[in-house]
């Protein structure tokens, strides 16, 4: 067993005595995305032209039916010494397990749910030259207790993990919608691009866009300049009119969308590229109980339905679910990013759900009795909801959020989880079902 391993599985030991909350944290939320060196690669989905992306594939080090360590996975990667202008970021799912990750014997986080795409900022752990990432499954009582009842599609292992690197002045995050404008004459895109300045000096960066209608349209673009002071980040705003746009509001028997490509420029020179489909559509709920879309109720034939192990496959069923008469899919956790996608485009609402479900002990409301009302819990939960919300909010499938599976109790982590995605000021309902008549769900 090579010496970070060894490195790797005492400082685990060590933070499994702790407890999670001991454990470093390089995990974000924000919206799922890879950066594009060329538009027609942007369009197309083709990585293998991305300067700075490495696919991981780490080799089996060590496995164990017992204890809190059950396998150690293993990859050295190169870093150059060109990234030090660069920010790495690294993208985690299909792990098949809960799990943590160590990066040259240091361990960068807490244990992470197997149901949840993560994304975490490297940076801060990488050195020049060779390093060794490890990705540690875990076998945590509290995890499981999270997790019961839920199953996965089997996928081969480490799918869609990657490392890639973003200059350090770049596009961190963005919220895009296209809404009726105030009269309900065409739409608005409501495009926000959150930049990042991780240099120390003051930068300047130029952030574009062009979206074009479902037929192929150039409808608008813009290129404006964005200043940044030193380790900083700040939100350009755009709010143009889409005009002759309501033929092309999105719904299940009308899923057209709208292709926008972010970009960055500086000193005239494209950067990268983000590619983006967005659709015409506004959510919101009534009092009595029901979703709408642009003011109107929804009625809706719900599925529960999680990806399968394949997009091609997942197409498939979907299409198969929409003929036979479903028209909302209510998945158990957060699903890949392929998912949203197909269903934007096929034409089928979504109710997205956090990675939460523990029914066993959901009636007890004693403080603990419950995970939904254990604070050591607190982060667990708010992390779970969260990157449920930031990674796919976008997508306009989404009518949505729900903060976890029926039954899995309530307390103060679900009203604390409800709060913090009101916060996120969507006009799309949370719910929960086990909230049981509680404040803490909008339905």
């Amino acid at each position: 067993m090579q010496r970070s391993t060894i490195i790797g599985l005492f400082m685990l030991i060590i933070a499994s005595i702790l407890g999670p909350e001991a454990s470093a944290q390089a995990r974000i939320t924000r919206s799922e995305f890879i950066c594009y060196d060329k538009r027609e690669d942007a369009r197309r989905d083709i990585r293998s032209g991305i300067d700075k992306h490495i696919a991981l594939a780490p080799t089996l080090q060590f496995s164990s039916e017992e204890g809190a360590v059950r396998s150690v996975y293993e990859q050295v990667i190169e870093v150059p010494a060109a990234w030090n202008d660069y920010d790495a970021y690294m993208h985690i799912e299909n792990i098949g397990e809960d799990y943590t990750i160590f990066i040259n014997g240091q361990q960068i986080t807490q244990a992470i749910d197997r149901f949840t795409p993560t994304d975490l900022y490297i940076s801060p752990y990488l050195d020049q030259g060779e390093n060794t990432v490890a990705i540690v499954t875990v076998a945590e009582p509290y995890m499981s207790r999270l997790d019961e009842g839920l199953q996965q599609a089997e996928r081969k292992k480490f799918t869609n993990c990657y490392i890639f690197a973003q200059r350090r002045l770049a596009i961190y995050d963005y919220h895009v919608r296209m809404l009726p404008d105030s009269l309900g004459r065409f739409a608005q895109l409501h495009l926000d691009v959150i930049a990042n300045n991780s240099f120390s000096t003051d930068e300047t960066i130029d952030i574009g866009y062009d979206i074009y209608a479902p037929d192929g349209k150039l409808m608008e673009y813009s290129v404006n300049d964005l200043y940044l002071v030193g380790h900083s980040r700040d939100t350009l705003r755009f709010r143009p009119y889409i005009y002759h746009s309501n033929p092309n509001r999105w719904s299940a028997e009308n899923p057209k969308l709208y292709d926008l490509m972010l970009y960055v420029k500086r000193s005239g020179m494209l950067w990268e590229y983000i590619p983006l489909s967005v659709g015409f559509a506004e959510y919101g709920y009534t009092a009595e109980g029901d979703i709408t879309l642009f003011g109107k109720a929804l009625k809706l034939n719900k599925r529960a339905y999680n990806a399968a192990s394949d997009r091609a496959t997942t197409e498939r069923e979907i299409k198969a679910l929409k003929n036979s008469g479903i028209n909302t899919l209510c998945p158990n956790y957060p699903q890949p990013q392929w998912f949203y996608d197909i269903c934007d485009h096929i034409g089928i609402y979504v109710i997205d759900c956090a990675a939460i479900s523990s029914p066993s002990m959901g009636d007890n409301r004693s403080v603990g009795g419950t995970p939904s009302n254990a604070p050591e819990l607190t982060e667990e939960y708010l992390q779970r909801v969260e990157a449920m919300y930031d990674r796919a909010h976008n997508h306009v499938c989404i009518i949505a959020f729900s903060l976890g599976n029926d039954g899995s109790g309530n307390g103060y982590n679900m009203y604390k989880a409800y709060e913090l995605l009101k916060a996120k000021g969507d006009s799309r309902a949370i719910i929960y079902a086990g909230a049981d008549g509680e404040w803490n769900s909008d339905l």
